[in-house]
């Protein structure tokens, strides 16, 4: 499930486009905003699905060598390790995963995605996770599993003609890529032995996050001139030309964030777009934008312009 800091970014992305488009409907920024998430959501499905394709892909290759004119004893009694993987049999047979990689039409079908598979799976394939894996005496289901999560985080998540191929199908994936592995691990770390097909995958988010994108993008689209009045009287000693303008977009998130909901506290605002900055704006971001919002809650909070809800979330 997305955090709140990875949606706040993806208001931060979508407000950016919408105020390089020109365009004045909100609605259309809105639709782009939503379809970003969703799209997360997408690599978040082939990511789990990757498993069945490699076994798949690994059992067709023990099938063609055992055809072989004059098959080895290896061929005929192949180590059937990686595809008897207990977690991987989980996995194909989920009815969730299922569910979900048919409604967003998400599968590694097609000559590219087979191609790029096949390159993953000889790679994998020469991995030292994988031969000690493929080497042990016996198995069970703790040793599948560690070896399928211990696989993912050090070979599939770095594999760059995986990142190479996300990034061709679309321009939002490429900066969802972290966020996206550590949704994967903690779901496959969710998978226990008794688990049936019925175990539940992640959830995109919940219906209120979805309102509270969707809020935060519109409200600080409505609030911009009032929140940049206040930005522009804390920042008298800037050439306005020289404010990056990703540092005005964090503050006018911040500022309406700190206004208009009141059951997210005052300090988790601040320190949240601060974090933020140190990714998306310029190297000394983190404190300009620190020392202005600062001074503008202070006198918001003076003005009676914030309102929280519940002890301690003013502070």
């Amino acid at each position: 499930m997305l955090n709140r800091r990875h949606l706040r970014i993806k208001v931060l992305q979508a407000l950016y486009a919408f105020s390089l488009s020109k365009n004045e409907n909100a609605v259309a920024g809105e639709k782009e905003l939503l379809h970003s998430v969703s799209k997360m959501y997408d690599m978040y499905i082939y990511f789990l699905l990757i498993f069945d394709d490699l076994s798949n892909f690994a059992n067709l290759r023990i099938e063609e060598a055992k055809r072989k004119r004059i098959p080895t004893k290896e061929n005929l009694n192949p180590n059937m390790r990686f595809v008897n993987n207990k977690l991987i049999g989980q996995l194909s047979v989920n009815g969730s995963l299922k569910k979900a990689s048919e409604k967003a039409s998400a599968n590694w079908i097609g000559d590219i995605e087979q191609d790029m598979l096949k390159k993953m799976f000889i790679y994998l394939s020469e991995t030292d996770i994988f031969l000690d894996y493929m080497q042990k005496e016996s198995s069970d289901y703790k040793s599948d599993k560690n070896f399928i999560v211990q696989l993912f985080k050090k070979e599939i998540c770095n594999f760059e003609l995986l990142h190479n191929f996300f990034e061709d199908r679309s321009i939002y994936w490429q900066d969802d890529m972290d966020h996206i592995c550590s949704m994967v691990l903690k779901t496959l770390k969710s998978f226990e032995e008794d688990t049936d097909e019925f175990h539940s995958i992640s959830d995109l988010y919940k219906d209120d996050e979805k309102d509270y994108i969707i809020q935060l993008f519109h409200k600080s689209i409505k609030l911009e001139s009032e929140n940049l009045k206040m930005i522009n009287s804390y920042t008298k000693n800037w050439d306005s030309d020289r404010l990056a303008k990703m540092d005005i977009l964090l503050m006018n998130l911040a500022i309406t964030e700190a206004k208009e909901f009141s059951s997210i506290p005052l300090k988790v605002t601040l320190n949240e777009y601060i974090e933020i900055s140190k990714f998306y704006s310029t190297p000394k971001s983190n404190g300009f934008i620190n020392g202005v919002l600062d001074k503008v809650f202070i006198e918001l909070k003076n003005d009676g312009a914030i309102n929280k809800v519940g002890r301690g979330l003013m502070e």
